[in-house]
């Protein structure tokens, strides 16, 4: 059986997922989960990008030495020696250059002849070549671009030096048989691709990412890129535990395999999902709360007279569970730290001391707290701005509803140590604190989402709330924050996204981008 390398570009592509915002902190935290996992390669970021993403790159390259560490660039020198300085304390690293070869990002985008991508593409891998050996190249919208100069710009990156090739399926447009014969084209008349190992990195805009990437395979792929959970630029990328426990439960049809611990699959999505706000759906395949769930009395006979009849998988194989280990006020700090650490986040003392007292707050309002109240409680602390960095603090909220009452609110806010206090009426409670808040930071701040979900069930369950927040130069903001009372959690989550925006300004302000 052929070996399958899973390269994983969670927090390089899937952080691009519309919705989705992680800090540098929770990139590392993915990161240790994926070293976890196992995966072979982490595309750790686009260095060039932004300074937070150089960061992530720099932290992780140094923190984490079990996969290969890789960086993103353009066909561009600046972009390469921004991964090369990102990726110095890597233990095992790679640059993946791309440049764009569809006529359509040539004419449009790019603004050059073929002849010039060509040269830019060769150019690039050429540079990087000096720096690091192990190197990545990508025709971006490949299956979009004319077959025999797509292999024309392959065989110059070739001999450049690039190792892997990538074969972009960008905007999710291609078919599984014909993804599969561009896979096999690649193969059989690239003249210098012998030794070179072939990728994927399929979109799902039609829905077919995972099997366009399972058609790969079956034509020569040895390496499959994705996002856990599918999380990505639009309809997002391959889902990576569908095609793992694909090539797991049909392995002799694929004659492939990969060293993934399948285990700490569902671990892993629930870390992701709880740190980049974007929720699993519960029908997802592989990894959603229903994927091993049944309801229909024949099902339910079947499962209970073996299992077989309708789980095709083992939830252990995924290191799936549905249940929820309960703590309460007398539990301590070492419950907490096994069942966050469990969850795949380790926190120091000072955080787990107030992971603790949080917990025994909540302990004290409701029946037991579980597992999702504590990874909860511990994304939020982890989160939570230090109070020298907050320049927005609540000092006081009132809030008056009712059947026959207009909702109301009076809000008091600290800013830089003065305070003010205003009061503002709304749809509903949460709509009316929101616009006392308004009045005081500021018409700027807008309110563009929310979102709302009960971390566990029942009506003493503890609140999650999600929002993102737009200042007046059309920036996005995203914060969450949990409390047991949805109000609080609402004000909470509100503030954190407008400390948040005032810092960006005052930031920016002060000439640091």
């Amino acid at each position: 059986m052929k070996k399958i390398d899973i390269f994983d570009t969670t927090l390089r592509d899937g952080e691009q997922s519309p919705g989705a915002n992680l800090t540098i902190q929770e990139k590392l935290i993915i990161a240790k989960q994926l070293e976890k996992l196992n995966v072979d390669i982490i595309e750790a970021g686009f260095p060039i990008s932004s300074p937070g993403s150089f960061e992530a790159v720099k932290l992780i390259s140094k923190e984490v030495k079990g996969p290969v560490i890789c960086a993103l660039a353009r066909s561009l020198k600046k972009d390469i020696d921004s991964a090369v300085d990102a990726l110095k304390d890597a233990k095992r690293k790679r640059i993946h250059v791309f440049i764009a070869t569809s006529q359509i990002h040539m004419d449009h985008k790019l603004r050059k002849s073929k002849d010039e991508v060509k040269k830019m593409a060769y150019d690039g891998v050429k540079y990087a070549k000096q720096f690091v050996d192990d190197i990545e190249f990508s025709p971006e919208d490949a299956s979009r671009t004319n077959m025999d100069y797509m292999c024309e710009v392959i065989e110059a990156a070739i001999s450049a030096g690039a190792t892997t090739i990538n074969i972009p399926d960008t905007v999710g447009y291609a078919q599984p048989d014909e993804y599969g014969d561009r896979i096999k084209h690649v193969l059989e008349n690239v003249s210098n691709i012998k030794g070179i190992k072939i990728s994927t990195h399929c979109h799902d805009d039609l829905g077919l990412s995972v099997a366009n990437s399972l058609a790969a395979i079956k034509n020569g792929a040895v390496q499959v890129e994705g996002t856990i959970n599918g999380i990505g630029e639009r309809a997002g990328n391959t889902a990576l535990e569908e095609v793992i426990m694909a090539l797991k439960t049909r392995n002799e049809y694929y004659d492939a395999y990969t060293n993934i611990d399948t285990k700490e699959l569902f671990k892993t999505s629930q870390l992701i999902s709880k740190l980049s706000g974007m929720a699993v759906q519960r029908n997802k395949a592989i990894i959603g709360r229903n994927a091993f769930a049944h309801e229909a009395g024949i099902h339910q006979h079947g499962v209970i007279a073996n299992k077989s009849t309708y789980e095709i998988m083992s939830p252990a194989d995924i290191g799936w569970t549905g249940e929820n280990i309960v703590i309460g006020k007398l539990s301590g700090k070492h419950a907490a730290k096994e069942a966050l650490k469990n969850a795949g986040i380790d926190l120091n003392d000072e955080q787990l001391e107030q992971v603790s007292n949080k917990i025994k707050d909540l302990a004290d309002k409701k029946k037991d707290v579980n597992t999702d109240d504590i990874v909860a409680i511990g994304i939020d602390v982890l989160n939570k701005l230090s109070e020298e960095e907050d320049v927005i603090k609540l000092d006081e909220l009132t809030i008056v509803t009712g059947n026959r009452t207009t909702p109301t609110a009076t809000v008091g806010l600290v800013i830089d140590g003065e305070k003010k206090v205003s009061t503002g009426i709304g749809v509903g409670p949460v709509n009316a604190a929101t616009n006392a808040i308004k009045s005081i930071v500021g018409p700027t701040m807008n309110l563009k989402e929310y979102s709302l979900k009960a971390v566990t069930g029942g009506t003493d369950a503890l609140a999650n709330v999600a929002i993102k927040v737009e200042d007046d130069k059309g920036n996005i903001f995203a914060s969450e924050a949990v409390d047991e009372d949805v109000i609080m959690a609402s004000v909470k989550a509100i503030l954190k996204g407008a400390n948040k925006a005032m810092i960006y300004k005052k930031k920016k302000e002060n000439g640091n981008n």
